[in-house]
C-alpha cells in the first residue's frame, strides 16, 4: 500500500480527538477517590524512584509505577518511617495507607498528576490505532478507528488510573507492530525499535511473555511468504533461513530486554537497598510461593540463584503466577476460586458497547470476504487477538474486565475497514457507519463520568451491572466523593450512617462520618467495636453487596443460619468483652483473646452477609456512581434482617419480592 498523503486538517482533527479523549479520561477522575490498586502502585513507584528499593509491590510492572509516582517523587513527598514491622515484611498496603493518609500531606494532587501521566499511554495507543488503521484502510478508516477508541468507555475508565493497564495495552500492540515492521524492513533502526519496545513491555506488566508466541507466529507467517527477508545484513530466501534469521534476531532483542530490566532495577540483584533498614521477607515469603508454584517456582528460583534477572523482577513474576492460581471471582451471581473459561467472554459481551460489537462483526465479515488478499497485512492483529484470547479463557484470575483491554485496539483497527462504506456512493452504508459511531459516542457520554461502571443493554445497563460483575469491572472504591455529596444533600440530622465498601480510599479524608462495618480498609485499620445496628442509612459498595470476598459468600444455608443464631446468642458477651474490662477478664478465663476476636469477626461477617441477602432482594433507595448502593432502613425490617428468626427473615424477603413483582 502506498504511503498515506499528508493532510494538515486531518492531523489537526486527530490531535483534537485525542485531546478530547484525554480530557474525558483525566477529567472524570477528579470526582473519583483512590481506586483499590492505585494506592500501592504509587507507593511502590515512589519507593523505586526515591529509595531505589524494590521490596514493595514489584508484581505489577515497574515502569508504570515509576511513572505514576513521578509527581510525588519530584515533589519530595514525605514517606512513613522505615523503622517499623511493615517495612521489614514488605507490606505495601499498610505503608501505602500511611503514605497517602498519615503523613500530614495531601495525596490527591499528586495522585491526579500521576493519573494524568499514565493517560499519556492511552493517547499513544489512540495515535497508534489511527496510524495503523489509516495505513490499512485510508483516511476514512483511520478516523473510524480513532472515533471508536476515543469514546470507548473501558479505555476512558482505566486509561487515566495510576495502574499498569493502559501502559501494558500500549506496549503490547506497539511491540507486535514493531516486530512485524522489523520483519519487513531490515534496517537497524527497526531492529532497535522492536528490541526496546519489547524490553519496555517486559517492565510494563508480567503479561509481556505473551508476546513470545505472537512473535513466533508472525515469524512463521513471514517465512511462508514469497518475499525475501532481509535481516542481519543478509537476504534470506528459504523458509529455514528466514526462520533461523528471525530466531537469531529475537535472541538479540531478548538480550536487549534483559538489559532494560536490569536498568529499571538499578543494576542491582537484591530487592532491598543495602543502605536502608533490611527486610525479613517479601509480603509473601519465597517459601510460601515455592510451596505453591511447583516447576515454575523452581525455574524462577534457579534463575535467582544465578542472578540472571533482578530479585525483585523474579519475585514479582513468581507472585503473579502464584496468586493467579486461586482467587475469588464473581460472575452473574455465581462464585468461584478458579474462575470460568467463559468469564472474559461474558465481560466482553456485557461491557462492550453494542455499536462497537456491531462494527466489529461487520468489519470481520468484510475482511473475511477478502481474507486471502488481506491475511498477510492483518497477521499481526490476528496474532495478538488469538494468542491473548487463548490465554484469557484459560487463566484462573477472573477479577476484572480490564485484563482484556489489550485486545480492544485490534477491534478498533479492524473496524477501520468500514471506512470504505463512508466513501461509498450508497448513502445508506455511510449513514449506517455514522449512526454506529454516534451511538457509540452517546453510550460513553451517557454514563460519564462513571466510565468504570459502564454496562451495555444486554446487562440491563449500569444500574444492573453489580448482578453480573464487580471488583475492577464496576466497583473499585472510586465513589467516596460522590457518597459524601449524597449524604450532605440527603442526610438527616442525628441519623446514623453505616458504611461498608471495597477500596483503599479513606472515608475520613472525604469527611464521611459513618459507622464502619466489615471490609472498610480491612487490610490496615483495626476493626471497630461490634457495631450496634440501628435504623438509619446503610451504604454498601457493590462488591460488598454481592459478598464476593466474604468468608460466607454464596447461598445462605441452614448451617449458616444456625451458626449465626448461635453467635447472636453471644452478642452481649461480645460487647462486654470489648467494652467492660472487668467482664473481659472473666470471659478470657473461658477462652483466649484470639478465640474471642475470631468469634466477633465471624459474627460480623455472618450478620453483614444476612443483611446483604435481604438488601439484594429489597433494592436500593439510591445509588452513587452505580457502585455504592444506599438503603434507608426502618427498625422493623432491620430487626428482621439482622436479628430476627429465620422465619421472620424469610417472610421479610418474600414480602419484599412480592412487592417488587407487584
Amino acid at each position: 500500500m502506498t504511503e498515506p498523503v499528508r493532510r494538515p486538517w486531518l492531523f489537526a482533527l486527530v490531535a483534537a480527538l485525542l485531546a478530547l479523549h484525554y480530557a474525558l479520561a483525566v477529567g472524570s477522575k477528579f470526582s473519583h477517590s483512590t481506586t483499590s490498586d492505585e494506592i500501592v502502585h504509587v507507593t511502590g513507584g515512589f519507593n523505586f524512584n526515591h529509595f531505589h528499593d524494590y521490596r514493595l509491590h514489584p508484581e505489577n510492572g515497574i515502569l508504570p509505577q515509576r511513572v505514576a509516582a513521578l509527581p510525588a517523587t519530584l515533589a519530595g513527598a514525605r514517606f512513613p518511617s522505615l523503622d517499623q514491622i511493615y517495612w521489614r515484611k514488605s507490606d505495601a498496603w499498610v505503608l501505602a495507607h500511611q503514605f497517602f493518609y498519615e503523613t500530614g500531606e495531601d495525596h490527591f494532587p499528586r495522585l491526579m498528576a500521576g493519573r494524568a501521566l499514565i493517560a499519556l499511554f492511552n493517547v499513544a495507543t489512540g495515535l497508534l490505532v489511527f496510524a495503523w488503521s489509516r495505513r490499512l484502510f485510508g483516511d476514512a478508516g483511520g478516523l473510524v478507528s480513532l472515533l471508536l477508541f476515543v469514546f470507548e468507555p473501558n479505555f476512558l475508565a482505566h486509561g487515566a488510573l495510576a495502574t499498569s493497564d493502559a501502559c501494558m495495552s500500549f506496549f503490547l500492540i506497539a511491540s507486535v507492530a514493531a516486530w512485524w515492521k522489523h520483519l519487513h524492513d531490515g534496517r537497524q533502526r527497526w531492529w532497535w525499535l522492536s528490541a526496546v519496545t519489547f524490553g519496555l513491555a517486559c517492565v510494563a506488566k508480567y503479561s509481556a511473555p505473551l508476546l513470545l508466541p505472537m512473535f513466533v507466529a508472525l515469524a512463521a507467517v513471514r517465512a511462508w511468504s514469497a518475499e525475501p527477508l532481509t535481516l542481519l545484513g543478509r537476504r534470506w530466501t528459504s523458509r529455514s533461513g528466514k526462520i533461523g534469521a528471525a530466531a537469531l534476531s529475537a535472541f538479540g532483542q531478548g538480550l536487549v530486554a534483559v538489559v532494560i530490566i536490569w536498568v529499571f532495577f538499578g543494576f542491582r540483584f537484591s530487592a532491598a537497598h543495602p543502605a536502608l533498614p533490611p527486610f525479613d521477607h517479601f509480603i509473601r515469603p519465597w517459601e510460601w510461593i515455592d510451596a505453591n508454584l511447583g516447576t515454575q517456582g523452581k525455574i524462577l528460583r534457579a534463575m535467582a540463584a544465578i542472578h540472571l534477572l533482578p530479585e525483585g523482577y523474579l519475585y514479582g513474576m513468581a507472585y503473579v503466577l502464584e496468586t493467579a492460581q486461586i482467587r475469588s471471582a464473581f460472575l452473574n451471581g455465581e462464585f468461584s476460586t478458579t474462575g470460568w473459561p467463559t468469564f472474559f467472554l461474558w465481560t466482553f459481551a456485557l461491557k462492550t458497547t453494542l455499536p462497537l460489537l456491531g462494527a466489529s462483526l461487520a468489519a470481520f465479515a468484510l475482511l473475511a470476504r477478502r481474507w486471502r488478499d488481506e491475511c498477510h497485512r492483518l497477521a499481526p492483529l490476528a496474532a495478538l487477538f488469538v494468542v491473548y484470547w487463548a490465554y484469557s479463557i484459560t487463566v484462573h484470575l477472573n477479577i476484572g474486565h480490564r485484563h482484556i483491554l489489550p485486545t480492544y485496539p485490534v477491534l478498533f483497527i479492524a473496524a477501520g475497514a468500514l471506512g470504505a462504506w463512508l466513501r461509498s456512493r450508497r448513502w445508506w452504508a455511510a449513514a449506517a457507519v455514522a449512526a454506529l459511531l454516534a451511538w457509540h459516542g452517546a453510550e460513553s457520554l451517557r454514563v460519564a463520568p462513571h466510565f468504570l461502571a459502564y454496562f451495555n443493554q444486554l446487562a440491563g445497563g449500569p444500574i444492573n451491572g453489580h448482578r453480573h460483575l464487580v471488583d475492577s469491572s464496576l466497583d473499585w472504591g472510586q465513589d467516596l466523593p460522590g457518597l459524601k455529596r449524597w449524604l450532605d444533600a440527603n442526610g438527616k440530622t442525628g441519623e446514623p450512617v453505616y458504611l461498608s465498601y471495597f477500596g483503599t480510599g479513606e472515608p475520613d479524608y472525604y469527611g464521611i462520618r459513618a459507622r464502619r462495618l466489615m471490609f472498610v480498609n480491612g487490610f490496615k485499620l483495626p476493626q471497630p467495636p461490634l457495631a450496634s445496628l440501628e435504623p438509619g442509612v446503610y451504604c454498601l459498595g457493590a462488591t460488598i453487596l454481592e459478598q464476593v470476598y466474604s468468608p460466607v459468600r454464596g447461598p445462605w444455608t441452614l448451617e449458616l443460619e444456625q451458626e449465626f443464631q448461635a453467635a447472636r446468642s453471644l452478642e452481649r458477651a461480645m460487647r462486654d468483652y470489648q467494652q467492660n474490662p472487668a467482664r473481659r477478664d472473666e470471659l478470657l478465663r473461658d477462652g483466649s483473646k484470639e478465640k474471642w476476636e475470631s468469634v466477633i469477626k465471624r459474627y460480623e461477617w455472618l450478620r453483614l452477609a444476612r443483611l446483604c441477602h435481604y438488601l439484594r432482594a429489597r433494592g436500593a433507595d439510591a445509588h452513587v456512581g452505580y457502585s455504592i448502593f444506599i438503603y434507608r432502613l426502618a427498625a422493623d425490617e432491620l430487626r428482621a434482617a439482622t436479628a430476627g428468626t429465620l422465619q421472620a427473615w424469610a417472610r421479610l424477603i418474600e414480602r419484599t419480592a412480592r412487592s417488587h413483582r407487584g
